[in-house]
């Protein structure tokens, strides 16, 4: 299972947010591309990045911070936030982004994703962002009342790499995860899953890599900048 270090970007500075409320934002450090590093610099494989701002404004807004991320690593990168036309991903694309994250267009251009994952096979991804089960939209501002797994069932002929799914009430609160719900939606696709929302300690990785379901990883941020995960006992805990 593949641990995904998270990068969210606002204002060009890497923050943490608490179930996604932009005025309730943490910063932890100034210079997103040195944080990278950082994470890299101790074993992680890939970095998953958020363009919060871009996810409210609905283009990108935080590309300079990306962009330094991007020319600072080695590791590929899956961005999410403010993606939501095909010129806009082809630009992330040619720019070096291993993989883009769809959200708000998965619910209101379900085609837009079909046509990218056609053109860009194993480069796009869908992001289902829940609470209590029903996907929210532009930056979790906006409420829907799709399911999240009927969701995720509508793009399985898609062909998209990954849907990485988030608990937005359990989101950077360092609740724990929603391991059932994660599972749930894992059994209900064959399209693999990532695991975001509530990831506080090493024991939360463990259970959901041993809950039963086929996790392709989990995304973790504010428990590997306050150190209640140590990042490079952790990718050493999943290898094993």
């Amino acid at each position: 299972m593949i641990l995904y270090p998270a990068i969210d970007l606002k204002d060009g500075q890497a923050v943490r947010l608490v179930r996604g409320e932009m005025d309730q934002a943490t910063v932890f450090n100034d210079d997103p591309a040195a944080q990278a590093r950082a994470f890299v610099a101790a074993g992680c494989q890939w970095l998953h990045l958020v363009d919060l701002n871009g996810a409210f404004a609905g283009k990108p807004v935080n590309a300079a911070a990306v962009e330094a991320i991007l020319a600072a690593c080695p590791v590929p990168a899956q961005l999410g936030g403010g993606i939501r036309d095909m010129a806009t991903i082809e630009g992330w694309l040619d720019k070096g982004l291993a993989r883009v994250i769809l959200g708000t267009v998965a619910v209101e251009n379900p085609d837009l994703v079909r046509d990218a994952a056609c053109a860009f096979p194993g480069q796009v991804a869908v992001g289902i962002d829940a609470r209590d089960g029903l996907v929210a939209t532009k930056g979790w501002a906006k409420e829907t009342d799709v399911d999240a797994t009927d969701l995720a069932r509508s793009f399985e002929d898609a062909g998209v790499a990954a849907i990485i799914y988030t608990d937005i009430n359990r989101d950077g609160a360092m609740q724990g995860p929603n391991i059932e719900a994660t599972a749930a939606l894992a059994h209900a696709v064959s399209i693999p899953v990532i695991a975001s929302g509530g990831v506080a300690s090493l024991d939360d990785l463990i259970a959901l890599k041993t809950c039963g379901a086929p996790l392709n990883g989990a995304i973790s941020g504010r428990a590997l900048y306050d150190g209640a995960i140590d990042l490079k006992a952790a990718l050493r805990a999943l290898a094993g």
